[in-house]
Protein backbone atom coordinates (compact mmCIF):
# COMPACT_ATOMS: atom_id res chain seq x y z
CA UNK A 1 0.00 0.00 0.00
CA UNK A 2 0.92 3.32 -0.86
CA UNK A 3 2.24 5.78 2.10
CA UNK A 4 2.87 9.61 1.84
CA UNK A 5 6.39 8.66 0.20
CA UNK A 6 6.65 5.14 -0.63
CA UNK A 7 4.86 1.58 -0.19
CA UNK A 8 4.57 -0.54 2.40
CA UNK A 9 4.29 -4.23 2.31
CA UNK A 10 0.97 -5.69 4.21
CA UNK A 11 2.04 -9.10 3.41
CA UNK A 12 5.08 -10.40 2.64
CA UNK A 13 8.59 -7.97 3.11
CA UNK A 14 11.75 -9.52 2.58
CA UNK A 15 13.00 -11.85 0.37
CA UNK A 16 14.18 -14.77 3.26
CA UNK A 17 17.86 -16.22 2.43
CA UNK A 18 18.47 -14.39 -1.15
CA UNK A 19 20.88 -16.51 -2.38
CA UNK A 20 20.93 -19.19 -5.83
CA UNK A 21 19.28 -21.65 -4.12
CA UNK A 22 15.77 -19.24 -2.91
CA UNK A 23 13.87 -18.97 -6.44
CA UNK A 24 12.15 -15.94 -5.38
CA UNK A 25 15.76 -14.25 -5.33
CA UNK A 26 16.89 -15.89 -9.16
CA UNK A 27 13.19 -14.96 -10.52
CA UNK A 28 13.56 -11.17 -9.10
CA UNK A 29 17.20 -10.73 -9.99
CA UNK A 30 16.26 -12.43 -13.37
CA UNK A 31 13.11 -9.75 -13.90
CA UNK A 32 15.96 -6.98 -12.59
CA UNK A 33 13.73 -6.08 -9.48
CA UNK A 34 16.48 -5.77 -6.99
CA UNK A 35 18.76 -2.88 -5.91
CA UNK A 36 22.18 -3.22 -6.18
CA UNK A 37 23.05 -4.71 -2.49
CA UNK A 38 21.21 -7.64 -2.72
CA UNK A 39 23.12 -9.34 -5.96
CA UNK A 40 26.38 -8.48 -4.33
CA UNK A 41 28.26 -12.18 -4.06
CA UNK A 42 29.38 -11.76 0.14
CA UNK A 43 25.57 -11.13 1.07
CA UNK A 44 24.45 -14.12 -0.86
CA UNK A 45 26.95 -15.87 1.10
CA UNK A 46 26.17 -14.79 4.80
CA UNK A 47 24.96 -17.11 7.05
CA UNK A 48 22.54 -15.45 9.45
CA UNK A 49 20.22 -18.43 10.50
CA UNK A 50 17.08 -16.10 9.46
CA UNK A 51 17.65 -13.53 12.01
CA UNK A 52 18.91 -10.46 10.52
CA UNK A 53 21.56 -8.61 11.81
CA UNK A 54 20.54 -5.28 11.50
CA UNK A 55 21.90 -2.22 13.31
CA UNK A 56 19.60 -1.89 16.78
CA UNK A 57 18.67 -0.06 19.38
CA UNK A 58 17.28 -1.58 22.69
CA UNK A 59 14.79 0.42 24.52
CA UNK A 60 13.60 -0.90 28.17
CA UNK A 61 10.30 0.10 29.96
CA UNK A 62 12.08 1.91 32.58
CA UNK A 63 12.44 4.51 29.53
CA UNK A 64 16.33 4.01 28.58
CA UNK A 65 18.08 2.82 26.21
CA UNK A 66 19.34 -0.81 27.68
CA UNK A 67 23.30 -1.80 28.07
CA UNK A 68 23.90 -3.53 24.43
CA UNK A 69 26.21 -5.67 26.23
CA UNK A 70 23.59 -7.14 28.33
CA UNK A 71 21.26 -7.49 25.13
CA UNK A 72 23.89 -9.08 23.42
CA UNK A 73 24.52 -11.42 25.83
CA UNK A 74 20.90 -12.44 26.37
CA UNK A 75 20.68 -12.52 22.24
CA UNK A 76 23.70 -14.81 21.97
CA UNK A 77 22.71 -17.29 24.59
CA UNK A 78 19.30 -17.51 22.84
CA UNK A 79 20.85 -18.10 19.53
CA UNK A 80 22.85 -20.89 20.66
CA UNK A 81 19.60 -22.63 22.88
CA UNK A 82 17.51 -22.04 19.08
CA UNK A 83 20.30 -24.02 17.56
CA UNK A 84 20.24 -26.45 19.60
CA UNK A 85 16.61 -27.09 20.22
CA UNK A 86 16.92 -27.78 16.04
CA UNK A 87 19.51 -30.59 16.83
CA UNK A 88 16.46 -32.85 17.77
CA UNK A 89 14.96 -33.12 14.18
CA UNK A 90 15.19 -37.14 13.73
CA UNK A 91 15.49 -38.12 17.49
CA UNK A 92 13.25 -40.64 19.09
CA UNK A 93 12.74 -39.26 22.23
CA UNK A 94 13.27 -35.63 22.58
CA UNK A 95 13.51 -34.50 26.02
CA UNK A 96 10.18 -32.47 25.60
CA UNK A 97 7.35 -31.49 23.14
CA UNK A 98 7.38 -27.89 22.80
CA UNK A 99 10.48 -25.75 21.62
CA UNK A 100 9.09 -23.16 24.40
CA UNK A 101 9.12 -25.63 27.06
CA UNK A 102 12.76 -26.83 26.17
CA UNK A 103 13.91 -22.92 25.82
CA UNK A 104 12.65 -22.41 29.00
CA UNK A 105 14.00 -25.57 31.07
CA UNK A 106 17.32 -24.46 29.11
CA UNK A 107 16.93 -20.63 30.23
CA UNK A 108 16.17 -21.81 33.75
CA UNK A 109 19.11 -24.11 34.20
CA UNK A 110 21.07 -21.05 33.93
CA UNK A 111 19.53 -18.58 35.47
CA UNK A 112 21.94 -18.74 38.67
CA UNK A 113 25.01 -17.84 36.39
CA UNK A 114 23.30 -14.97 34.14
CA UNK A 115 24.19 -11.72 34.19
CA UNK A 116 27.30 -13.04 36.73
CA UNK A 117 24.92 -13.68 39.37
CA UNK A 118 24.12 -10.25 39.64
CA UNK A 119 20.16 -10.20 40.37
CA UNK A 120 19.50 -6.61 38.96
CA UNK A 121 22.03 -7.78 35.97
CA UNK A 122 20.29 -11.38 35.77
CA UNK A 123 16.42 -9.98 35.66
CA UNK A 124 17.47 -8.12 32.93
CA UNK A 125 18.88 -10.62 30.86
CA UNK A 126 15.70 -12.63 31.72
CA UNK A 127 13.66 -9.87 30.33
CA UNK A 128 15.61 -9.86 27.03
CA UNK A 129 15.21 -12.84 26.62
CA UNK A 130 11.64 -13.13 27.01
CA UNK A 131 11.50 -10.38 23.98
CA UNK A 132 13.76 -13.14 21.84
CA UNK A 133 10.87 -15.35 22.69
CA UNK A 134 8.40 -12.88 21.38
CA UNK A 135 9.89 -12.58 18.57
CA UNK A 136 10.57 -15.95 17.86
CA UNK A 137 6.75 -16.45 17.93
CA UNK A 138 6.58 -13.58 14.80
CA UNK A 139 8.91 -15.67 12.85
CA UNK A 140 7.23 -19.18 13.59
CA UNK A 141 3.84 -17.01 13.30
CA UNK A 142 2.22 -18.83 16.21
CA UNK A 143 0.74 -18.03 20.02
CA UNK A 144 3.46 -19.42 21.72
CA UNK A 145 6.69 -21.32 21.63
CA UNK A 146 4.86 -23.72 23.72
CA UNK A 147 2.77 -24.88 20.59
CA UNK A 148 5.43 -25.72 18.34
CA UNK A 149 6.94 -28.82 18.11
CA UNK A 150 10.74 -29.62 19.31
CA UNK A 151 11.38 -32.54 17.26
CA UNK A 152 10.63 -31.40 13.58
CA UNK A 153 12.17 -27.83 14.46
CA UNK A 154 15.08 -28.61 12.81
CA UNK A 155 13.56 -29.83 9.37
CA UNK A 156 12.92 -26.21 8.75
CA UNK A 157 15.73 -24.96 6.21
CA UNK A 158 17.33 -21.51 6.40
CA UNK A 159 19.22 -20.36 2.81
CA UNK A 160 22.20 -18.10 3.32
CA UNK A 161 22.11 -14.41 2.56
CA UNK A 162 21.06 -10.87 3.97
CA UNK A 163 17.33 -10.81 3.79
CA UNK A 164 16.64 -8.02 0.86
CA UNK A 165 13.44 -5.92 -0.07
CA UNK A 166 11.79 -5.31 -3.11
CA UNK A 167 12.77 -1.42 -4.40
CA UNK A 168 9.31 -1.48 -6.53
CA UNK A 169 8.18 -3.60 -3.81
CA UNK A 170 6.77 -7.68 -3.74
CA UNK A 171 4.32 -7.66 -5.90
CA UNK A 172 7.01 -6.35 -8.65
CA UNK A 173 7.69 -9.68 -9.17
CA UNK A 174 4.35 -11.55 -9.59
CA UNK A 175 3.45 -8.38 -11.80
CA UNK A 176 6.12 -9.38 -14.00
CA UNK A 177 5.04 -13.41 -14.17
CA UNK A 178 1.76 -12.32 -14.94
CA UNK A 179 2.85 -10.47 -17.70
CA UNK A 180 3.98 -13.22 -19.57
CA UNK A 181 0.42 -14.72 -19.57
CA UNK A 182 -2.09 -14.43 -22.02
CA UNK A 183 -4.77 -11.27 -21.14
CA UNK A 184 -7.66 -12.64 -19.36
CA UNK A 185 -5.85 -15.44 -18.08
CA UNK A 186 -5.87 -14.83 -14.45
CA UNK A 187 -9.62 -13.70 -12.66
CA UNK A 188 -9.19 -11.74 -9.53
CA UNK A 189 -11.66 -11.13 -7.07
CA UNK A 190 -13.42 -14.03 -7.84
CA UNK A 191 -14.09 -15.89 -4.09
CA UNK A 192 -14.93 -19.78 -4.85
CA UNK A 193 -17.60 -21.25 -2.90
CA UNK A 194 -17.45 -24.93 -3.25
CA UNK A 195 -14.72 -27.31 -5.27
CA UNK A 196 -16.92 -30.51 -6.34
CA UNK A 197 -14.97 -33.45 -7.45
CA UNK A 198 -14.83 -36.93 -8.20
CA UNK A 199 -18.08 -35.50 -10.22
CA UNK A 200 -19.49 -35.70 -13.71
CA UNK A 201 -20.01 -32.32 -15.14
CA UNK A 202 -20.94 -31.77 -18.52
CA UNK A 203 -20.84 -27.66 -19.93
CA UNK A 204 -24.36 -26.53 -21.16
CA UNK A 205 -25.04 -28.34 -24.74
CA UNK A 206 -22.23 -30.59 -24.90
CA UNK A 207 -22.66 -34.19 -24.19
CA UNK A 208 -19.37 -35.17 -25.98
CA UNK A 209 -17.13 -34.65 -22.93
CA UNK A 210 -17.30 -34.59 -19.27
CA UNK A 211 -15.17 -33.06 -16.21
CA UNK A 212 -14.63 -34.59 -12.70
CA UNK A 213 -14.23 -31.31 -11.09
CA UNK A 214 -16.50 -28.32 -10.53
CA UNK A 215 -15.37 -25.09 -9.04
CA UNK A 216 -18.58 -22.73 -7.87
CA UNK A 217 -18.21 -19.39 -7.41
CA UNK A 218 -19.70 -17.13 -4.95
CA UNK A 219 -21.27 -14.87 -7.66
CA UNK A 220 -22.43 -17.92 -9.19
CA UNK A 221 -20.60 -18.39 -12.16
CA UNK A 222 -18.77 -22.09 -12.48
CA UNK A 223 -15.77 -23.89 -14.14
CA UNK A 224 -15.39 -27.01 -15.34
CA UNK A 225 -11.83 -28.93 -15.41
CA UNK A 226 -9.98 -31.96 -15.35
CA UNK A 227 -7.19 -30.81 -12.31
CA UNK A 228 -7.35 -27.98 -10.17
CA UNK A 229 -4.76 -26.59 -7.68
CA UNK A 230 -5.79 -25.40 -4.77
CA UNK A 231 -3.27 -22.95 -3.27
CA UNK A 232 -5.53 -21.59 -0.39
CA UNK A 233 -4.09 -20.48 3.02
CA UNK A 234 -3.97 -23.28 5.85
CA UNK A 235 -6.29 -21.29 7.52
CA UNK A 236 -8.71 -21.16 5.45
CA UNK A 237 -8.80 -24.80 5.13
CA UNK A 238 -8.44 -25.47 8.63
CA UNK A 239 -12.16 -23.22 9.19
CA UNK A 240 -13.73 -24.23 6.01
CA UNK A 241 -12.26 -27.35 4.24
CA UNK A 242 -15.61 -29.39 5.20
CA UNK A 243 -18.14 -27.65 3.35
CA UNK A 244 -15.34 -26.11 0.61
CA UNK A 245 -14.77 -29.62 -0.72
CA UNK A 246 -17.45 -31.82 -1.92
CA UNK A 247 -17.29 -34.61 -1.25
CA UNK A 248 -15.30 -34.07 1.99
CA UNK A 249 -11.78 -34.75 1.89
CA UNK A 250 -10.41 -38.18 3.15
CA UNK A 251 -9.64 -38.45 7.06
CA UNK A 252 -5.96 -38.56 6.48
CA UNK A 253 -6.09 -35.09 4.88
CA UNK A 254 -8.42 -33.44 6.90
CA UNK A 255 -6.31 -34.79 10.34
CA UNK A 256 -3.38 -33.37 8.89
CA UNK A 257 -5.45 -29.00 8.16
CA UNK A 258 -6.15 -30.22 12.03
CA UNK A 259 -3.14 -30.93 13.28
CA UNK A 260 -0.73 -28.28 11.59
CA UNK A 261 -0.34 -25.02 13.39
CA UNK A 262 -1.39 -21.81 11.53
CA UNK A 263 -1.45 -18.60 13.64
CA UNK A 264 -0.94 -14.72 13.20
CA UNK A 265 1.89 -12.50 12.64
CA UNK A 266 0.68 -8.57 12.00
CA UNK A 267 2.61 -5.42 10.86
CA UNK A 268 2.24 -1.93 12.37
CA UNK A 269 3.17 0.69 10.07
CA UNK A 270 3.25 4.52 12.27
CA UNK A 271 4.13 7.24 10.15
CA UNK A 272 6.44 10.37 11.47
CA UNK A 273 6.45 14.03 10.98
CA UNK A 274 10.40 13.82 11.61
CA UNK A 275 12.40 10.57 13.61
CA UNK A 276 12.86 10.81 17.01
CA UNK A 277 15.47 7.68 16.49
CA UNK A 278 19.23 7.95 15.07
CA UNK A 279 19.86 7.58 11.46
CA UNK A 280 22.01 4.48 11.41
CA UNK A 281 18.97 2.72 13.52
CA UNK A 282 17.19 0.21 11.57
CA UNK A 283 15.84 -1.72 14.09
CA UNK A 284 14.14 -0.27 17.56
CA UNK A 285 13.75 -3.38 20.14
CA UNK A 286 11.61 -3.54 22.80
CA UNK A 287 12.29 -4.83 26.51
CA UNK A 288 9.87 -4.84 29.74
CA UNK A 289 12.50 -5.01 31.95
CA UNK A 290 10.41 -6.99 34.86
CA UNK A 291 9.27 -10.34 32.27
CA UNK A 292 10.68 -13.87 32.58
CA UNK A 293 10.08 -16.40 30.18
CA UNK A 294 9.99 -18.34 32.97
CA UNK A 295 6.64 -16.88 34.46
CA UNK A 296 3.53 -16.66 32.67
CA UNK A 297 2.61 -13.69 30.94
CA UNK A 298 -0.57 -11.35 31.60
CA UNK A 299 -4.05 -13.23 30.02
CA UNK A 300 -6.07 -9.75 29.89
CA UNK A 301 -5.53 -9.03 26.53
CA UNK A 302 -7.07 -5.24 27.25
CA UNK A 303 -4.51 -4.37 29.62
CA UNK A 304 -1.38 -5.56 27.99
CA UNK A 305 -1.76 -6.39 24.14
CA UNK A 306 1.13 -4.27 23.12
CA UNK A 307 3.38 -5.60 25.46
CA UNK A 308 4.07 -8.62 22.63
CA UNK A 309 5.42 -5.97 20.38
CA UNK A 310 8.66 -7.08 19.76
CA UNK A 311 9.77 -3.89 18.41
CA UNK A 312 9.76 -1.79 15.12
CA UNK A 313 11.99 -1.97 12.21
CA UNK A 314 13.17 0.86 9.97
CA UNK A 315 11.51 1.65 6.60
CA UNK A 316 14.63 2.00 4.44
CA UNK A 317 15.63 4.52 2.71
CA UNK A 318 13.61 7.45 4.33
CA UNK A 319 14.16 9.16 0.95
CA UNK A 320 11.30 6.29 -0.03
CA UNK A 321 9.31 5.69 2.67
CA UNK A 322 9.78 8.81 4.83
CA UNK A 323 9.93 8.26 8.28
CA UNK A 324 8.06 5.25 9.23
CA UNK A 325 8.58 2.51 11.48
CA UNK A 326 7.16 -1.31 10.94
CA UNK A 327 5.90 -2.93 14.80
CA UNK A 328 5.68 -6.70 14.57
CA UNK A 329 3.30 -8.46 16.74
CA UNK A 330 1.97 -12.28 16.72
CA UNK A 331 -0.73 -14.34 18.31
CA UNK A 332 -3.79 -13.70 20.98
CA UNK A 333 -2.29 -10.60 21.10
CA UNK A 334 -2.11 -9.86 17.47
CA UNK A 335 -5.69 -10.88 16.94
CA UNK A 336 -6.89 -8.67 19.58
CA UNK A 337 -5.20 -5.57 17.96
CA UNK A 338 -7.23 -6.01 14.87
CA UNK A 339 -10.67 -5.65 16.88
CA UNK A 340 -9.40 -1.98 18.24
CA UNK A 341 -10.27 0.88 15.99
CA UNK A 342 -7.02 2.65 14.12
CA UNK A 343 -7.58 5.68 16.89
CA UNK A 344 -7.11 2.72 20.06
CA UNK A 345 -4.28 1.86 18.35
CA UNK A 346 -2.12 5.02 17.30
CA UNK A 347 -2.68 6.27 20.96
CA UNK A 348 -1.10 3.15 22.22
CA UNK A 349 1.50 2.83 20.32
CA UNK A 350 2.38 6.56 21.14
CA UNK A 351 1.82 5.68 25.34
CA UNK A 352 4.32 2.59 24.19
CA UNK A 353 7.04 4.89 22.47
CA UNK A 354 6.63 7.45 25.07
CA UNK A 355 7.00 4.97 28.31
CA UNK A 356 10.28 3.49 26.17
CA UNK A 357 12.13 6.72 24.98
CA UNK A 358 11.35 8.35 28.31
CA UNK A 359 10.25 11.20 27.03
CA UNK A 360 6.48 12.24 27.54
CA UNK A 361 6.32 14.89 25.17
CA UNK A 362 7.07 12.57 22.10
CA UNK A 363 5.09 13.64 19.09
CA UNK A 364 2.19 11.47 18.21
CA UNK A 365 2.62 9.29 14.62
CA UNK A 366 0.82 11.46 12.21
CA UNK A 367 -0.37 8.24 11.09
CA UNK A 368 -0.93 4.55 11.66
CA UNK A 369 -1.91 2.05 8.94
CA UNK A 370 -1.50 -2.36 10.28
CA UNK A 371 -2.34 -5.70 8.41
CA UNK A 372 -5.59 -7.53 9.99
CA UNK A 373 -4.57 -11.17 8.52
CA UNK A 374 -6.22 -12.99 11.36
CA UNK A 375 -9.44 -11.09 10.55
CA UNK A 376 -9.37 -12.04 6.60
CA UNK A 377 -11.56 -14.31 5.59
CA UNK A 378 -9.56 -16.11 3.24
CA UNK A 379 -6.47 -16.27 5.26
CA UNK A 380 -7.27 -16.51 8.48
CA UNK A 381 -3.75 -15.72 9.71
CA UNK A 382 -0.23 -15.62 7.99
CA UNK A 383 1.25 -18.69 7.35
CA UNK A 384 2.04 -22.07 8.99
CA UNK A 385 4.12 -23.66 11.46
CA UNK A 386 4.81 -27.44 12.80
CA UNK A 387 2.11 -27.83 15.90
CA UNK A 388 2.97 -30.04 18.77
CA UNK A 389 1.32 -33.24 17.72
CA UNK A 390 2.27 -32.90 14.18
CA UNK A 391 5.38 -33.71 12.28
CA UNK A 392 6.73 -33.17 8.47
CA UNK A 393 4.64 -35.63 7.31
CA UNK A 394 1.35 -34.22 7.98
CA UNK A 395 2.90 -31.60 5.12
CA UNK A 396 3.15 -33.85 3.05
CA UNK A 397 -0.16 -35.52 3.20
CA UNK A 398 -1.51 -32.45 2.90
CA UNK A 399 0.70 -31.94 -0.32
CA UNK A 400 -0.97 -35.05 -1.82
CA UNK A 401 -2.72 -34.87 -4.79
CA UNK A 402 -6.27 -36.38 -4.56
CA UNK A 403 -7.91 -38.94 -5.55
CA UNK A 404 -5.16 -41.39 -3.39
CA UNK A 405 -5.47 -44.37 -6.10
CA UNK A 406 -2.53 -43.45 -8.13
CA UNK A 407 -4.46 -45.87 -10.67
CA UNK A 408 -8.00 -43.74 -10.53
CA UNK A 409 -8.68 -43.28 -14.45
CA UNK A 410 -9.38 -39.81 -13.63
CA UNK A 411 -6.08 -38.79 -11.52
CA UNK A 412 -4.70 -35.26 -9.86
CA UNK A 413 -8.13 -34.24 -9.64
CA UNK A 414 -7.30 -32.18 -7.00
CA UNK A 415 -3.70 -30.72 -6.59
CA UNK A 416 -2.54 -29.09 -3.37
CA UNK A 417 0.14 -26.33 -3.33
CA UNK A 418 0.86 -23.11 -0.90
CA UNK A 419 3.93 -22.49 1.75
CA UNK A 420 2.22 -25.77 4.10
CA UNK A 421 2.80 -28.13 1.51
CA UNK A 422 6.27 -27.44 1.57
CA UNK A 423 7.88 -29.67 4.20
CA UNK A 424 11.68 -27.75 4.52
CA UNK A 425 10.41 -24.03 3.38
CA UNK A 426 6.81 -23.87 5.34
CA UNK A 427 5.73 -19.81 5.72
CA UNK A 428 7.87 -18.74 3.25
CA UNK A 429 7.26 -17.22 -0.06
CA UNK A 430 9.83 -19.57 -2.10
CA UNK A 431 8.31 -22.43 -0.13
CA UNK A 432 5.13 -21.14 -1.86
CA UNK A 433 6.54 -20.78 -5.45
CA UNK A 434 8.14 -24.27 -5.29
CA UNK A 435 5.12 -25.38 -4.37
CA UNK A 436 3.31 -24.30 -7.22
CA UNK A 437 6.08 -25.02 -9.73
CA UNK A 438 5.89 -28.79 -7.79
CA UNK A 439 2.17 -29.14 -9.01
CA UNK A 440 2.44 -27.88 -12.11
CA UNK A 441 5.39 -30.37 -12.80
CA UNK A 442 2.91 -32.90 -11.74
CA UNK A 443 0.20 -32.00 -14.18
CA UNK A 444 3.46 -31.88 -16.89
CA UNK A 445 4.38 -35.71 -16.32
CA UNK A 446 1.18 -36.74 -16.47
CA UNK A 447 -0.20 -35.12 -19.55
CA UNK A 448 3.55 -36.04 -20.78
CA UNK A 449 3.25 -39.55 -20.40
CA UNK A 450 2.65 -42.19 -22.96
CA UNK A 451 -1.35 -43.14 -23.57
CA UNK A 452 -2.15 -46.81 -23.30
CA UNK A 453 -1.30 -48.36 -26.61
Amino acid sequence: LPTALGLVEMGAQWIHGPSPGNPVFCLATRYGLLGPEAAREENQQAEVGGHPPLPSMTYGSSGRALSPQAVSEAHDLFDTLLASARAFWGAKEPPVPSVGQYLREEIAWRVPTLGGGEEDARQLRLAVLATCLKLECCISGTHSMDLVALEPFGEYVSLPGLDCTFPGGYSSLPDRMLSALPEGTVLLNKAVRTIRWRGSFREEGDDTRDFPVRVECEDGDAFLADHVIVSVPLGFLKERHQDFFQPPLPEQKAEAIRRLGFGVNNKIFLEFEQPFWEPQQQLLEVVWEDESPLEKASTDLEASWFKKLIGFVVLQPPEQHGHVLCGFIAGKESEYMETLSDTEVLSTMTHVLRTLTGNPHLPAPRSVLRSQWHSAPYTRGSYSYVAVGSSGDDIDVLAQPLPEDPEDPRPLQLLFAGEATHRTFYSTTHGALLSGWREAERLNQLFEAPGPT
